[in-house]
């Protein structure tokens, strides 16, 4: 991969609760967060769940939308995975034909 990948993702702890994070290096950063060396909040709340993606070319678009999930309400958080999760169903539907 010659291009860096600049993910936000989203994370549902053993608690229920989210977590939105960004990375370079999704994997690894997963990685990190099960062995309780990611972010202070997720110490503790593992195992985890990746429940929401986006990829994005330049570090600061990731960023930037880092920011702007993170400024959302549970509420805003549930709607946005819901969202793309049929965004990826409807996908998968198209793809069957």
């Amino acid at each position: 991969m010659t291009e860096m990948e600049h993910t936000v993702y989203m994370l549902r702890c053993r608690d229920n609760s989210l977590y939105t994070g960004y990375t370079n290096d999704l994997e690894h950063r997963l990685k990190m967060h099960e062995s309780g060396k990611g972010a202070k909040y997720t110490r503790g709340r593992g195992p985890f769940q990746v429940v929401f993606l986006e990829r994005f070319s330049s570090k600061e678009e990731a960023m930037k939308r880092e920011y702007e999930i993170k400024q959302l309400t549970r509420k805003g958080k549930v709607l946005l995975i819901r969202d793309k999760l049929k965004e990826v169903m409807n996908y998968a539907n198209t793809k069957e034909l």
